[in-house]
């Protein structure tokens, strides 16, 4: 599943991202541009498109090609 992290103070979010990833990204954020404030907003879900699926559809598509290039020599 991928994370998007809101930031409570203003329009700052992160990219879809692991949560590990994301919770860092708003707390190196609070400490840039709103240091001494705990870090607050909310975390939005995306269970569409979780993290990694776009790698599975690249790792098809690139068999694919080798498969025609491979068919493409034997001619």
């Amino acid at each position: 599943m991928a994370f998007r992290f809101w930031c409570g103070e203003c329009g700052f979010k992160t990219a879809w991202l692991a949560e590990s990833e994301g919770a860092k990204r708003q707390l190196e954020h609070y400490a840039k541009k709103h240091p001494g404030i705990l870090a607050g907003g909310h975390v939005e879900t995306n269970r569409r498109n979780p993290q990694g699926s776009s790698g599975c559809l690249q790792a098809a598509g690139i068999l694919v090609l080798l498969l025609i290039l491979a068919a493409a020599c034997r001619h």
